[in-house]
């Protein structure tokens, strides 16, 4: 898991500065991705996701590729799982959030099948600054 840890880092470092507020994951710890239903692609971590399970919707969490295996598929291959995931635990949707700033995400998530759902604001703050997508299940 410490390498996983390492390839959220390294892909999510690009928003630092970006952000509002900061993002959770400088909270995250090996120990947390132990405890959690992480997926990965490659024997060194290229890509990585984390699911959990939520009454109506697989929810997926801290979406990872690596900068140099990045337009490869990985992403895509990540959401396949995840569908067969949420399929074997007989819930109707995959569910994700990414920050209302990171407009790129949103074009990502929108070409792999997903819709905005909601808006919301952290703790503290009077505007959003996440983004719930959501995709059901054919």
């Amino acid at each position: 898991m410490p390498e996983v840890l390492a390839l959220i880092r390294a892909a999510f470092a690009d928003m630092e500065g970006v952000i509002d507020p900061p993002s959770s994951l400088h909270r995250l710890t090996v120990a947390d991705l132990v405890a959690a239903e992480v997926w990965g692609i490659g024997r060194t971590p290229l890509a990585c996701a984390v699911f959990t399970p939520r009454p109506d919707a697989l929810y997926v969490g801290k979406l990872a590729v690596a900068q140099a295996a990045r337009g490869q598929g990985h992403a895509r291959a990540l959401m396949a799982a995840a569908d067969a995931r949420a399929r074997s635990l007989g819930l109707p949707a995959l569910e994700l959030q990414t920050r209302v700033e990171l407009a790129a995400n949103h074009a990502t998530f929108r070409a792999l099948g997903f819709v905005e759902v909601a808006r919301t604001a952290h703790p503290g703050f009077d505007r959003p600054t996440s983004i719930t997508f959501r995709r059901a299940l054919a």
